[in-house]
């Protein structure tokens, strides 16, 4: 397809004012989709980017599922036969705030704030992913500015639920599979390799939870009176956790091990030259922990873990009150690499607590969820369009990378509608996300939309 590429980001570049300024709108929607009393604004910012999508000329619906809405969008493209399909993928949803009093403004007042590495754009969801799905909706308003249209045939798909668990997306998928018939699919929610290397990533960890809860005396107790004679949950709880990890960090759940194995990459992403004080300062620390025998960036990409992600019990008030309680609990999560099975590991754990239960203990255990863990082929001819618009826009070769997180949807896509996803995005690591003062730098925002921009252009170019 013939285009005129340089007007296309020199569009871009003069508009980059505007474009942040839509993006501020959609940031300040507090559309938190766990808690219910943030429902009506999770429906306000869907109805708001069907608008966004309908404005650039797309066939626009937002559709009602039994959690909160989909929003789905259509372009023809150039309406010439042969162009590809491609659907992109991002969620409108946003993490809860809390707590407010660690942000240094308003979360949902999204202020540009000078840094040494930038400006960035501060607010819930600038990164996650609200900032990210901007950019492939900006690189659509720039070709559709330039040209009249985009050079292949899109499909938008935007979900309010990812920070929630997605339990609408399936059924939804299911039900519009013809409708979301694509060539490939581009998911916006992953990272770059630093500030100036973008990156696809190629491998995510599953994951699956379990919370276990142990039940001890029939109520709460005078510690005064029932200590030392009667079974203090809380007590036994810490011990168990405690015994989840050797001295060398690895977890000591019978067959956590059995299906993992190095990732044929591994050696390439050692020679990345991870730079691991620098990743262990953006998270306010200066050592790492894990398995002692691998690296950082190994325990990230490419090795399980197994993590207490909160552990209750007792009083938590202020001051004190001197109680056995009746239960304790914790909320532990499992990160999966590839050949993993999610309800092995989890009958893992399940056994690794009733092994050790307590003289006048019993086990509660609560959580089904489980997503495995995902790899992508690295030798599509997608990705390769991916690439060369990477480089195109930000003048760097980019990095297959792997990634600790897990994208359910990426699975979802390959199950469902036979897709497999390139996964494109330009967050990093110091973003914040899901804490207090997430941002996401001008930068990431203004080459992601021209990564976009160029991206499209070389999909035109490939034949399915």
């Amino acid at each position: 397809m013939n285009y005129d590429l340089d007007a296309l980001l020199d569009h871009v570049d003069a508009n980059l004012d505007d474009s942040l300024e839509r993006l501020k709108t959609v940031l300040r929607i507090p559309s938190v989709s766990t808690d219910p009393a943030f429902a009506d604004d999770v429906r306000r910012c869907a109805e708001h980017m069907g608008t966004v999508l309908r404005e650039l000329g797309m066939d626009s619906t937002v559709h009602t599922t039994e959690g909160h809405p989909m929003v789905v969008a259509h372009d023809p493209g150039p309406g010439t036969d042969d162009a590809p399909t491609i659907l992109y993928y991002g969620h409108y949803d946003v993490q809860p705030a809390d707590p407010y009093d660690l942000w240094d403004s308003d979360p949902f007042d999204p202020q540009v704030v000078e840094h040494p590495d930038g400006a960035r754009i501060v607010a819930r969801g600038a990164d996650d992913d609200k900032g990210q799905l901007m950019t492939f909706i900006e690189a659509f308003r720039a070709w559709k500015n330039v040209h009249g249209s985009l050079p292949i045939r899109v499909i938008v798909l935007l979900e309010g639920e990812e920070e929630s668990g997605s339990a609408s997306l399936d059924p939804f998928l299911e039900a519009h599979r013809d409708q979301l018939q694509a060539d490939s699919c581009v998911i916006c929610d992953t990272g770059m390799w630093n500030r100036t290397t973008p990156a696809v990533t190629t491998m995510l960890r599953g994951i699956v939870g379990v919370e276990a809860i142990l039940h001890g005396p029939g109520h709460d107790l005078h510690s005064g009176m029932y200590g030392g004679a009667v079974l203090n949950p809380i007590n036994a709880l810490a011990r168990i956790v405690g015994e989840l990890h050797d001295d060398q960090g690895r977890v000591q759940v019978e067959g956590f091990y059995d299906d993992v194995d190095d990732p044929p990459e591994l050696e390439t992403w050692n020679g990345l030259g991870f730079d691991e004080a620098g990743f262990l300062a953006s998270a306010g620390c200066d050592t790492s922990v894990g398995e002692a025998d691998r690296s950082v960036l190994e325990r990230t990409w490419s090795r399980p873990t197994c993590d207490a992600n909160g552990i209750y019990g007792g009083y938590q008030g202020a001051g004190g009150k001197t109680v056995i309680a009746a239960h304790a609990g914790v909320k532990l999560t499992c990160r999966l690499v590839p050949d993993q099975d999610a309800s092995k590991v989890r009958n893992g754990l399940i056994k690794f607590f009733e092994d050790r239960t307590p003289p006048g203990g019993r086990w509660e255990f609560l959580g089904e969820g489980a997503f495995p863990a995902i790899r992508v082929p690295t030798d599509s001819p997608w990705l390769q369009a991916a690439l060369d618009g990477l480089e195109t826009a930000w003048g760097a070769t980019p990095v297959l990378m792997g990634c600790g997180g897990s994208i359910p949807v990426v699975g979802s896509f390959q199950s469902i509608l036979g897709l497999d996803s390139l996964l494109v995005g330009f967050g990093l690591d110091d973003d914040r996300v899901h804490s207090p003062n997430e941002k996401y730098d001008l930068s990431s925002f203004h080459n992601g939309i021209k990564s976009h921009v160029a991206i499209l252009g070389r999909f035109a170019d490939v034949t399915s």
